[in-house]
């Protein structure tokens, strides 16, 4: 088995649907209600269609009608799936290893541009829900090996995957972020004999990206006063 090779990505609208996808369509349809756009028969008829989504392809199918559907169609622009060349160091800022243990980092933490996790015959877990983002661009390189990988990260923030299992599981939900100066977590890596997990924390959101923003406009002022 080549463990280089690595499946091309699936088209967006085939992409599996997380709750947080279908959370965001139920709400753009209760406006719709409430706005008269829906009767109550075609809001029930669709939230109904929407729980039984599988796809994100299925999910627009409800709101294709709604002008909510057409604002974010035009100015949306996906998150790249892979970090520009360069754009990551090839050095970790953070390592967290279990060998026949556990490691976790959670709470209020600051994320560097790369961490490695490696869990042999033990449990790491990285919760970025409450972290702060530093950078836009996080990579998380995971090794699994009879061990156990949980990656969690905040519902606003854009999420992707690549990687693979030898007998074990490597599963991370694709995440799009509305915002374009949202956080982009990479996860890579691969599950041998073990499992490798990324998903959104419900109701966790990113709380400092207007103060990541804010902090950009400071330095590019305190650059032009400074000229």
């Amino acid at each position: 088995m080549d463990l280089q090779k690595r499946t091309a990505p699936a088209p967006a609208t085939e992409l599996r649907a997380s709750d947080a996808d279908r959370d965001r369509i139920a709400d753009i349809l209760r406006d719709a209600l409430g706005e008269g756009r829906l009767t109550a028969d075609e809001h029930a008829e669709r939230v109904e269609g929407v729980l039984a989504a599988k796809t994100v392809g299925e999910l627009e199918v409800f709101i294709r009608d709604l002008p909510a559907a057409q604002r974010r169609r035009d100015p949306y622009v996906a998150a790249p799936s892979r970090p520009a060349p360069g754009a990551i160091p090839v050095e970790p800022d953070d390592n967290v290893v279990a060998v026949f243990s556990s490691a976790v980092r959670k709470g209020r933490w600051r994320a560097g541009r790369r961490i490695h996790a490696y869990a042999i015959f033990g449990s790491v877990e990285i919760d970025l829900s409450e972290a702060l983002f530093q950078y836009q661009h996080v990579m998380i390189r995971a090794i699994s090996v009879f061990g156990n990988v949980e990656v969690r990260v905040p519902e606003n923030v854009s999420l992707r995957g690549a990687g693979g299992g030898v007998l074990g599981n490597f599963e991370v939900d694709h995440l799009d972020a509305e915002d374009p100066e949202a956080p982009v977590v990479h996860v890579d890596g691969w599950a041998v004999l073990g499992n490798i997990e990324g998903r959104p924390k419900r109701g966790k959101l990113v709380a400092d990206i207007l103060d990541r923003v804010q902090r950009k406009v400071d330095r590019s002022l305190r650059k032009h006063l400074d000229r």
